[in-house]
């Protein structure tokens, strides 16, 4: 059975659970080992604030490849059926012909980073069209959503009818953007994301 996506328990946490919610839109709840879990919350949280507070700069970029290389460690040593590819700066584009993109047409998940106010990690889960359907892990409440006017363009919507896939939908045109407003991936130097494929449906190679 595939559990339901899960959102942040904290406001730093959103790699972690990106991360797992990718393993959950993948793979049905029997199938995945608790070490995956364990793993991923060990090794996330591993930055430091400006003041020397641990876990208040969420994730970072070394932890999050180092986590996409033991993922596929574990496939070969555990066969469980995952690939992960760990993209950063110019190849993290979502177009035709590009790894993303692809991923998403044949039934793979992407955790990218991208903004949200700050950096922020979301699980991309399929292309419609023009846009993407992304689960975003910082949960809004209506009253918030519609008072905050990072929101309020047509590029990005809100679903509520597929909490095991996606609870936004955003256009291509503005996750490819170079800004830095809600949902766009910013400068090129700063963008990574990490394909995960369930290798038993899909061959990454």
């Amino acid at each position: 059975m595939k559990n339901l996506l899960n959102y942040q328990t904290c406001e730093y946490d959103c790699g972690p659970v990106s991360l797992l919610n990718g393993i959950r839109y993948l793979f049905d709840r029997e199938e995945i080992y608790p070490d995956i879990v364990k793993f991923i919350m060990l090794y996330c949280l591993d930055t430091y604030n400006e003041h020397g507070e641990p876990c208040k700069r969420g994730t970072s970029a070394a932890a999050m490849n180092y986590i996409a290389n033991w993922l596929n460690h574990f496939a070969e040593t555990r066969n469980f059926p995952i690939h992960c590819e760990y993209l950063a700066g110019t190849s993290v584009v979502i177009e035709p012909g590009h790894p993303i993109y692809t991923a998403l047409q044949d039934g793979g998940a992407v955790m990218l980073r991208l903004y949200l106010e700050c950096a922020h990690y979301v699980l991309l889960t399929g292309l419609e069209e023009d846009r993407v359907l992304l689960f975003d892990p910082y949960y809004e409440e209506e009253e918030d959503i519609a008072t905050d006017e990072g929101y309020h363009t047509d590029e990005i919507r809100f679903l509520d009818h597929c909490p095991k896939k996606a609870n936004r939908s955003v256009s291509l045109q503005r996750l490819n953007s170079v800004g830095v407003e809600y949902y766009q991936m910013g400068p090129e130097k700063c963008r990574e994301a990490i394909i995960m494929y369930h290798t038993g449906k899909k061959d990454p190679c």
